[in-house]
C-alpha cells in the first residue's frame, strides 16, 4: 500500500527523503505484472537492472545483456508504473563507446522505453565525463560504485570491495566524484558497512545500498532473490521475504495431478451450450461431417 500522497517519485522527492532521514525503497523488476505489484505497493524506485540476464534470461553474468533486451524490459516496466521512478540499467558496452553514441544509448531509455533515469557503473574519468554529458543532455544518472558486476572479469568475480585502504579510498573518491559530476544518487554494492556509512554521511545525494549495511539512504534487492525465486548461491546480503519457488512448484504439481486424474477442468471451469440447442446442433454437425468423411 502506498504510504505517501505524492503522484510520482521525483529527484527532489528523493533528496527530501535523505534530508528527513526517510529510507528510500528500491527493487528490481523486469516485466509488467511484477512492476505493477511493486508500484501499487509503494516502492519508491523500480530498477530495471541488467541483472535480468542472471535473474530471468539464464546467463551466468550480466555481460551478455544487450541494449535491445534492456529497452524491451524497461518499456514493459514503465507501462505498469504510476508512482515509482523507473531507472534503466545501461548494459555492458552500451556506455563504453564514444560520448555521442553513449548519450544516444542512454537517451533510448528515456525516449523509447519511458524510463525516468539511467544507471551506469564505475567512476573512471571517462565515466565521469559521460555523467556530466548525460546530465547536460537532461538525462538523470544514478551512479554505481563498489562491486560493479560488469567488471567481474577484471576484479575476479563477485567479491566484497573496499576492505583494503587503497580500494576503500577509490570507492569513496568515486562516489564523491559522481556527485560532483551531477549524479542524483549512487548505488553502493558489496562494501563494508563502515565505509558505506561514511560515504552516505559525506554525500548530499542519496546512497542506495546492496550489501552495504543499514546506514545507506535506501536499499535495493533483486526481486527474484528476495522472493525466493533464484536458484544456487545467494550473497550474504540477500534476505528472502518469501519462498515462491516452493509455492509455484506445489501449484504446478497439483495442476499436473488434477489433469492426469481427470479432475481439471471440471464443470466449474468449462463452457456449455444451452440445453435447448445442444442436441439439435450436435446432431446436425455429426450428420454434416460424417457425410464429408465418406
Amino acid at each position: 500500500m502506498v504510504t505517501t500522497g505524492i503522484e510520482r517519485v521525483t529527484i527532489p522527492y528523493l533528496y527530501q527523503q535523505k534530508e528527513h532521514k526517510e529510507k528510500i525503497t528500491v527493487l528490481t523488476a523486469y516485466d509488467y505484472p511484477m512492476a505493477k505489484i511493486l508500484d501499487e505497493s509503494g516502492v519508491d524506485i523500480i530498477l530495471v537492472g541488467d541483472s535480468v540476464g542472471m535473474a530471468v534470461l539464464g546467463y551466468e553474468t550480466t555481460l551478455p545483456v544487450t541494449m535491445e533486451a534492456m529497452i524491451h524490459h524497461t518499456r514493459a516496466v514503465a507501462r505498469a508504473r504510476k508512482r515509482a521512478m523507473v531507472v534503466g540499467d545501461m548494459p555492458f558496452l552500451s556506455f563504453h563507446l564514444s560520448l555521442s553514441d553513449s548519450i544516444l544509448n542512454a537517451g533510448r531509455f528515456i525516449k523509447e522505453a519511458g524510463a525516468d533515469a539511467v544507471k551506469l557503473e564505475g567512476s573512471s574519468p571517462e565515466r565521469l565525463k559521460l555523467v556530466e554529458a548525460l546530465v547536460e543532455a537532461e538525462i538523470p544518472v544514478m551512479g554505481h560504485v563498489g562491486l560493479t558486476p560488469q567488471s567481474i572479469r577484471r576484479i575476479g568475480g563477485f567479491k566484497v570491495q573496499g576492505t583494503e585502504e587503497e580500494k576503500a579510498e577509490e570507492i569513496y573518491r568515486g562516489a564523491l566524484a559522481l556527485e560532483r559530476s551531477g549524479a542524483f544518487a549512487v548505488v553502493l554494492e558489496s562494501v563494508p558497512e563502515e565505509l558505506a556509512k561514511e560515504i552516505s554521511a559525506s554525500l548530499k545525494i542519496p546512497t542506495i545500498g546492496i550489501g552495504a549495511g543499514p546506514d545507506c539512504d535506501g536499499q535495493v534487492l533483486v526481486i527474484n532473490d528476495m522472493l525466493g525465486l533464484s536458484a544456487g548461491y545467494m550473497p550474504k546480503f540477500v534476505k528472502k521475504y518469501a519462498e515462491l519457488t516452493e509455492v509455484i512448484s506445489k501449484a504446478v504439481n497439483n495442476y499436473m495431478l488434477d489433469v492426469r486424474q481427470g479432475r481439471f477442468p471440471d464443470d466449474q471451469h468449462s463452457y456449455h451450450l444451452k440445453k435447448e440447442i445442444a442436441g439439435p446442433l450436435l446432431k446436425k454437425l455429426r450428420k454434416k461431417f460424417s457425410r464429408q468423411n465418406e
